[in-house]
């Protein structure tokens, strides 16, 4: 298991711009042009047991909190030729399997999750109005307890959407380490 903390991408910071397709060839850009009042990024993946396990709570945000304007997003940069299981055909799979409510995008040259300093699998970046990140790190506290029911997310959520700063901007990333070349 990773549990570390990262500072490539430091809080308050804009966040690095870019552009992936999602499971569909749709691309999705960041900044994005209107931006919404909060937006989520997820780098994940379909292997992990760590991603598994919180899904469930991320879906449950991503359904609650998108219907307040949130806008989420799921990266997966996982190396693909190492990890099979973590190939764009089988994010479809995943995406179709699941109706995942969440854009999940393929960052293929792993650019992304560099430049956002993304260390694990789940780890998350939450972003104000005007796009600068406001918190990152684990969804909650456990894994394997879903009754923490993503509270580190909801607080961060909650607090930009109410324009303040999250009580708790950072914790540590925690689950796989991300598969890197």
């Amino acid at each position: 298991m990773t549990d570390v903390s990262t500072s490539a991408f430091e809080l308050g910071d804009r966040v690095p711009a870019f552009s992936l397709p999602d499971t569909d060839g749709t691309e999705h850009s960041v900044p994005a042009e209107a931006a919404p009042a909060a937006t989520v990024i997820a780098v994940t993946c379909n292997h992990c047991q760590y991603v598994v396990a919180w899904n469930p709570r991320l879906r449950a945000v991503a359904e609650e909190y998108g219907e307040r304007g949130v806008r989420f997003l799921a990266i997966n940069a996982n190396d693909a030729s190492r990890y099979p299981a973590d190939s764009p055909a089988r994010m479809r799979e995943f995406v179709e399997s699941q109706s995942w409510p969440i854009p999940y995008l393929h960052d293929e040259s792993q650019d992304v999750a560099r430049a956002l300093g993304a260390v694990a699998t789940p780890h998350l970046f939450v972003l104000d109005g005007e796009q600068r990140l406001r918190y990152r790190g684990a969804p909650d506290s456990s894994h394997d307890d879903p009754s923490q029911n993503a509270a580190w997310l909801r607080e961060a959520l909650d607090a930009v959407l109410e324009g303040r700063a999250p009580a708790v901007a950072e914790t540590p990333a925690r689950g796989c380490s991300v598969k890197w070349r």
